[in-house]
């Protein structure tokens, strides 16, 4: 199996890599974007880094925004004639409450831009979930509790619904389809000790791979790396013990969960990410990453309210360079290793690069 979860994906795009030049820097498109269809959400899990108080995530976020049917149709056109290569449905809220959702993966799929989408998997039903298994790139469902009661008190649900999204994903995958189904599930106090046990249900669904990763309490990174401390190494052993005894040729394991609780501080000025993979909101807003999503004071590119994503994208390097992660991204934030690389990449002197 080839690997799926590396930061290297981007060296394969040298004509953007070497665009970001910062003192030369050529107005290509964005390879990837997030599109947050809409805010609306069938769950309310207490700790949605959009909803919970004191995170600098979703701290402007309207609820009900959702993007209109005729402005994401334009979207599409736009990215399709730009020749972005691939979009992926986040939340804000759950994607699959949009309205729109099956019209604009259609089209997506006419455009040959490849999609796939972040979800609760309550709504992975229908005419939608069977399109999505048979012309998605990947879905990936979003999970904390390991039984009915304890899903109930992560999401405010039934005591059904865990069996509801397990029952989803075995549906899912009985569509067939190319489309590769995943898991991630969150970890913090309460459930680290049951991730061993939740990987063997979520295998057991037929799903190809589960990324376990941090629950986000703060925004400063030594709040965050204390409250994980006490089941740190517990989660540790529970990954092994899920690796060793779960993990097949068909069925992968990821630890994102260590990865994660180490990016908070940034020595850096300037972030090429946002020009490989920005977000536009519910709000028709264009934020810089998915961990800025709905932050006006410091995740803002700027708005496509009354104009079109191709010409607000292509005019005014100025907007690529306004927001400093040294001073504004001290937090959690899953492009940092990313940006880490292809800022040494940027740097290398060209007299040397022979000697390699």
């Amino acid at each position: 199996m080839k690997t799926l979860y590396t930061g290297m994906k981007v060296f394969h795009f040298k004509d953007k890599l070497d665009s970001l030049e910062r003192a030369t820097l050529s107005i290509l498109p964005p390879v990837h974007i997030r599109i947050k269809p809409t805010n609306v959400c069938c769950h309310s899990c207490r700790y949605c880094a959009y909803r919970a108080d004191g995170l600098q995530l979703g701290k402007d976020m309207n609820e009900r925004d959702s993007i209109p049917r005729d402005k994401m149709f334009e979207i599409v056109e736009d990215l399709a004639a730009m020749g972005v290569k691939a979009v992926t449905f986040s939340g804000g809220g759950e994607p699959f409450c949009y309205p729109y959702l099956l019209e604009t993966a259609q089209r997506l799929a006419d455009s040959g831009i490849q999609f796939a989408a972040l979800s609760n998997g309550a709504r992975v039903t229908g005419q939608s979930a069977e399109f999505f298994a048979q012309h998605a790139t990947w879905l990936r469902v979003s999970i904390d509790g390991w039984d009915g009661p304890s899903y109930a008190r992560y999401r405010g649900v039934s005591g059904h619904e865990f069996d509801k999204v397990l029952a989803n994903l075995r549906a899912f995958r009985r569509f067939g389809g190319s489309c590769h189904a995943g898991a991630s599930i969150i970890v913090d106090r309460e459930n680290a000790a049951h991730v061993w046990e939740l990987v063997g249900k979520l295998r057991d669904t037929g799903i190809h791979s589960v990324k376990i990763s941090p629950c986000i309490v703060s925004n400063d990174g030594r709040e965050n790396n204390d409250y994980h401390a006490p089941v740190f190494e517990q989660v540790r052993d529970q990954i092994a013990r899920a690796i060793q005894s779960h993990s097949t040729d068909g069925f992968e394991i990821y630890d994102s969960y260590h990865r994660q609780l180490e990016s908070f501080q940034k020595s850096y000025d300037w972030c090429p990410y946002l020009q490989i993979l920005p977000v536009i909101g519910a709000d028709q807003n264009i934020y810089s990453c998915q961990d800025k999503a709905y932050n006006l004071d410091c995740g803002l590119i700027g708005t496509i309210r009354g104009r079109r994503f191709r010409d607000f994208w292509m005019e005014d390097k100025d907007k690529f360079f306004t927001i400093n992660p040294s001073r504004d991204c001290n937090h959690h934030c899953v492009a940092d290793g990313k940006n880490r690389m292809v800022l040494e990449y940027l740097q290398a002197d060209s007299e040397h690069l022979a000697f390699v």
